[in-house]
């Protein structure tokens, strides 16, 4: 009998023994089409990168929405959008102005008000040999060249310090400036982390401190006429959130998402690109996280199809915008929809899950960790090379949940060249191991939902999130993102002071022993205060009430 011919024998005896093989062989190859096509529209030089607030992320809302109602799957609460609104940044007010003797400062280029500056109008006369004891104190930023030559020299962090202090000796507002022409002079910085001070603080370049402070020795008894007006504002912001529903009735909801905002042409200073600030370029973010876009659209479709069997949870599909500026949109939705563990199962988190490497098929398995149940569920992928990883915190979406006490598991194939530049494009994801991965996925929701139980949750070790070591500490982790004064709460680790004197995520602590807290600054130095084994009170805000709680610090 001819090859050709016991080969097709053979071919149809292995069809007639795996007909579910054959079927997931053609359905994994249609996903896989179905997935690219919705990464090829997501990255396209159309959304310009997706940046949070663009009309780009706008256009990405209005693709995913349409998505959402042609599967028919319902809108979470009557609605899919979810807008938020958040701070990010400051920048300088219109009404500021700098005049040195009559001279107006040119901004940005000859002055600028420091980010941490007081709002206010002051003037005075400065004295050149006397320049600290007027109402406005005139103070060189750099001791020495050596000094103004180092890249290293903190000199936001500098200029603060020596405004309390000035502060504390009457200064009514601070001028810094510049006598040794550094090449690392400060620029505005709209990201600062320095909490307000009490009093205006202003920086004079290299170029206006020629020009309008050094005088020549047969001028030295002349004063300074200084007169400045300081407005530094806050930025707000504006992303969207998404959300779709399959109501099944059920006790407990289960959470898959992603987010689905980019870095936009990069303007945001997040880009590795290394011509980012002198080319304008997308950021087309085709792994990051176009893929966990389409992945969740993906899940959401194969859930509504596979209804009659996944029906013990209900199944609630959630996308993010803001997560690159620091889960802005996740945090948000956590707290405005009241998201806990009491009603929540788990979440699953897809996070640049596009580029599976089919040599190695290694994938990054995040939150293992944070509930037994997922060490039997886990060894189901034996098909993939894990990496595991305890910790329910990381560096996306999950985290918000985590922080919630909800179970979490993360996905992720890995990190690459193409990472957060202009490169990151559709035609360099892995299509078919993208399907691959979500097979998986679906082999994780599809064992949870056979019980419909809740998982329990189980707190995870985490490193320090800190710059500095203390001798003590709460265990919290503090949300970066509020600007409002104090420092609010986003989780609580086990067993720490914290938790031991009753504070809870969303508590927004305003005093710590006998420091005022109005932003990170002042905790960090509350906390440098303070010895393992004092007892102290913390003062915190919680639902508009304050409360005073003892509490015992501890390493």
């Amino acid at each position: 009998m001819p090859i050709r011919i016991l080969t097709l024998i053979f071919s149809l005896f292995l069809f007639t023994l795996q007909p579910t093989a054959f079927a997931q062989k053609k359905a994994s190859k249609k996903v896989a089409q179905e997935l690219q096509a919705d990464v090829a529209y997501l990255a396209s030089d159309e959304l310009e990168g997706r940046r949070t607030g663009s009309s780009g992320e706008h256009k990405a809302a209005d693709y995913i929405e349409k998505r959402y109602i042609a599967e028919q799957i319902a809108p979470y609460k009557g609605q899919y959008r979810y807008p938020f609104h958040f701070i990010y940044g400051k920048e300088i007010g219109p009404g500021t102005q700098v005049l040195i003797n009559g001279a107006a400062m040119k901004m940005d280029d000859e002055a600028f008000p420091l980010p941490f500056s007081a709002n206010r109008h002051v003037t005075g006369d400065v004295l050149p040999d006397v320049m600290e004891q007027g109402n406005i104190w005139l103070l060189p930023l750099f001791t020495d060249q050596d000094q103004a030559n180092n890249p290293h020299f903190e000199a936001e962090q500098t200029m603060f310090d020596r405004t309390k202090e000035a502060q504390k000796q009457g200064a009514s507002a601070v001028v810094f400036y510049d006598s040794y022409g550094s090449k690392w002079e400060p620029v505005f910085n709209k990201h600062s982390e320095l909490e307000p001070a009490a009093i205006p603080v202003v920086y004079l370049t290299h170029n206006a401190y020629q020009k309008y402070v050094k005088q020549p020795d047969s001028t030295a008894q002349k004063g300074l006429a200084v007169d400045m007006t300081v407005a530094v504002n806050k930025v707000e912001r504006t992303g969207t959130n998404l959300a779709a529903y399959i109501d099944n009735h059920a006790r407990y909801t289960v959470i898959l998402g992603a987010h689905y905002d980019h870095l936009g042409y990069g303007e945001d200073g997040n880009s590795l690109y290394a011509n980012a600030g002198k080319e304008h370029q997308i950021h087309h973010g085709a792994d990051d996280n176009a893929s966990g876009t389409a992945a969740v659209l993906q899940m959401a479709k194969w859930v509504k199809k596979n209804s009659k069997k996944l029906n013990h949870y209900n199944y609630l599909f959630l996308n993010f915008s803001g997560e690159e500026l620091g889960l802005y949109g996740s945090k948000n939705f956590v707290k405005d929809q009241s998201i806990d563990s009491a009603h929540i199962a788990y979440m699953i988190n897809m996070d640049m899950v596009g580029r599976l490497n089919d040599s190695t098929r290694y994938l990054e398995l995040g939150g293992v960790g944070t509930s037994p149940a997922w060490a039997d569920v886990v060894a189901e992928g034996t098909d993939f090379k894990l990496k595991l990883d305890s910790s329910g915190v990381g560096p996306s979406d999950h985290t918000s949940f985590y922080n919630a006490g909800i179970p979490v598991l993360f996905f992720f194939t890995g990190q690459h060249m193409d990472y957060h530049k202009p490169s990151d494009k559709a035609e360099l994801l892995n299509y078919p191991g993208e399907a691959m991965v979500l097979d998986y996925v679906k082999t994780v929701v599809s064992s949870m939902d056979k019980s419909g139980v809740k998982p329990a949750f189980t707190a995870t070790k985490q490193a320090a999130t800190g710059r500095r070591n203390y001798k003590v500490s709460l265990g919290i982790m503090p949300d970066y993102s509020f600007q409002e004064g104090g420092v609010r709460v986003d989780g609580v680790s086990d067993n720490r002071p914290a938790m031991r004197a009753g504070i809870k995520q969303g508590d927004i602590i305003t005093r710590l022993g006998d420091t005022h807290i109005n932003g990170m600054q002042s905790y960090m130095e509350a906390l440098n205060k303070l010895s393992p084994g004092d007892k102290t009170q913390v003062t915190i805000t919680r639902d508009g009430k304050e409360l005073v709680l003892p509490v015992e610090m501890s390493k």
